[in-house]
């Protein structure tokens, strides 16, 4: 008998050098004979070095004796798959048989059961009883995880201020999710008074010591400067650390450093590569930001389709963001196919989760009738819903609402009120709004001084409308001192955005000499550019320079082009131009492009007469004393 436990001593020690060193011949003779803690110490071994079967083997024969740690390093095995089958109801049946022998170990796991339905339905309120008795033994497993329930309301009515006490002592006995939980209620003002110092205190021993999620969160209070001095480079090093062992969040805030430059250079191929890794853990801010990535074709080649693709993996997720973005390119058919019916399906999400920008969507969508029935009244409350939240747009529009009536009664002071929040904000078309309400005395006293002054903030932004206007303030005197080279210099702002009443004002300063040089041939130049918008003014301008050129430049050609152009002009109901039509009359009398033909002339003179024009009058009397 003796030689039969030599032969098996050898093998079992054998089976590993280091298990070997660690286990004396007197327990391993004690497990052979049937010791249960001497047999839970050899699996214990076993495990350790990573021979899963061995230790099963052994865990199971002193669990089989009623050992509570084997049982529950048995059903940790069968939780993990390790050394055998992956059974959860298993686990389950051992880590039951340790905690009911009080073992806080197994308490603790079979509360994790129940919180997370492993191998049982899941029952927030037994986890939270499992909890409390291995937390009141002492497990600071066990009381982190029922300060997690009371943090979160589940199990147990939502107490913050318990979540904190069992926070701590777990904390105290070193628990590095703790720490860091601690640091979350600190941060946020959650059963303790705020305090950021105490946050990045908390935060600070969990980091140093490893925990990726305080490292994450060290490093965010960096970045913004809460409890510590902003510090772009330390915020860099606390996300990398983190990131590096897998933190998603914390690899989505490395993409964000490398995508602005914020203590390290910019590098939009880097942001690309973290933004990826978060994003295939499914972060769904990741998500949002690797898709706006593809759309950009910032650190990747530009592609609508991928663009999407990643969009809708975190609108999937509700990211109110990400279901906004999705909406628009539905909205313009960027990645997909256009389908405004889907757009507001997707405005709407977000837009009900309290996303300002979807509410502000959405609210343009009811207006107009894109993708669903045109309500002017849902749209107001959309647009007052993001408006209240300081959405600048929201506010224009909803200002656009009182100025105009939709959806609400014409109301011009609450217009010029929405349209101050906007413009105060930097708004361009809500600072040109409130420059046209002051200039024509609209819910405000008017004052020209005023109008500039809000004209010149939006034109500044590069708002061609508001440049057109300031030029124009400048030409006429209105709020501004005159000054035609101002006027000139805002003029060819506009006009070089492709404006055709700036292009057409810009004209008319060279053709006059006004803040400029004369020069007939840049009038012309900028009379055509307004024409072949459909500039009427232009159109009639353009003869009379072409006229001013002299016979010698006043070409075939240039008749003709003339002449379409003031017919153009003189036949347009919707803006009719007397002078074009006096002018008109004179090509068709002395045949200037075009065949003479004296009753269209006449015509054409009768027509710009009942416009009052007076030369189209002078013109008629002199026919009818030749007469």
């Amino acid at each position: 008998m003796k030689q039969i436990f030599s032969i098996l001593l050898f093998t079992l020690m054998s089976a590993t050098t280091a298990m070997a060193q660690d286990i004396s011949t007197e327990q391993l003779q004690k497990a052979q004979n049937g010791d249960a803690q001497a047999q839970y110490e050899v699996g214990k071994h076993f495990y350790k070095a990573k021979d899963y079967t061995k230790a099963v083997e052994w865990f199971q024969k002193s669990a089989d004796k009623g050992n509570a740690r084997a049982q529950c390093y048995l059903g940790y095995c069968y939780e993990k798959g390790l050394g055998v089958a992956k059974d959860l109801s298993k686990a389950v049946y051992w880590n039951q048989k340790a905690a009911e022998q009080g073992d806080m170990s197994g308490m603790n796991n079979l509360g994790v059961y129940y919180r997370d339905g492993f191998g049982v339905s899941k029952d927030y309120a037994k986890a939270v009883e499992w909890f409390q008795k291995a937390a009141e033994k002492g497990s600071f497993n066990a009381q982190y995880n029922l300060g997690r329930c009371y943090y979160t309301g589940r199990g147990v009515t939502k107490d913050y201020s318990k979540a904190v006490e069992w926070y701590r002592k777990a904390a105290d006995q070193d628990y590095l999710r703790a720490q860091d939980g601690l640091g979350d209620c600190y941060y946020y003002g959650h059963g303790v008074p705020q305090d950021y110092n105490k946050a990045v205190e908390w935060y600070s021993k969990a980091a140093i010591q490893g925990n990726a999620s305080a490292q994450s969160n060290l490093g965010y209070c960096y970045e913004f400067g809460h409890g510590v001095t902003i510090d772009y480079v330390k915020a860099m090093e606390w996300y990398s650390k983190a990131a590096d062992q897998g933190n998603a969040y914390a690899q989505n805030k490395l993409g964000d450093c490398y995508y602005n430059g914020r203590g390290v250079a910019q590098d939009y191929a880097k942001a690309v590569e973290w933004y990826r890794k978060a994003a295939e853990q499914g972060n769904s801010t990741a998500q949002h930001n690797l898709g706006v990535c593809y759309y950009t074709g910032q650190g990747v080649a530009q592609d609508y389709p991928k663009a999407a693709e990643w969009i809708r993996k975190a609108a999937e997720q509700g990211d109110s963001k990400a279901q906004t973005v999705l909406g628009f390119f539905y909205n313009r058919g960027i990645g997909v196919s256009k389908d405004l019916t889907k757009a507001v399906e997707w405005f709407r999400k977000s837009a009900e989760q309290g996303y300002a920008e979807g509410q502000r969507n959405l609210g343009a969508c009811l207006l107009h009738g894109d993708g669903v029935a045109k309500d002017a009244h849902q749209a107001f409350e959309w647009f007052m819903k993001a408006a209240n939240q300081g959405d600048a747009q929201a506010q224009a529009n909803l200002a656009d609402c009182y100025y105009y009536g939709d959806g609400v009664t014409k109301d011009y002071g609450k217009a010029v009120e929405w349209y101050r929040k906007s413009a105060d904000q930097g708004f361009d078309k809500a600072q040109y709004n409130l420059g046209c309400c002051y200039d024509e005395g609209k819910g405000v006293r008017q004052d020209r001084a005023q109008a500039a002054q809000w004209y010149r903030k939006a034109a500044e932004q590069g708002m061609k409308e508001a440049q057109f206007n300031l030029g124009y303030c400048y030409e006429h005197m209105q709020g501004v001192a005159w000054d035609y080279s101002k006027a000139v210099e805002w003029f060819r702002k506009a006009a070089e955005q492709g404006y055709a009443t700036a292009q057409n004002s810009l004209g008319n300063c060279y053709i006059y000499g006004n803040g400029v040089t004369k020069d007939i041939q840049k009038a012309i130049e900028w009379y055509r550019k307004a024409a072949a918008q459909g500039d009427a003014n232009a159109k009639h301008n353009l003869p009379v320079a072409y006229h001013e050129l002299g016979d010698q430049q006043f070409k075939a050609e240039k008749y003709a082009e003339a002449f379409s152009n003031l017919k153009l002009a003189a036949e347009d109901k919707n803006n009719p131009v007397p002078q074009a039509m006096t002018l008109l009359a004179g090509c068709y009398e002395y045949g200037y492009g075009t065949s003479v033909d004296l009753d269209k002339a006449r015509r054409w003179r009768e027509e710009a007469a009942k416009y009052n024009d007076e030369d189209a009058k002078r013109a008629m009397q002199t026919l009818e004393i030749q007469q």
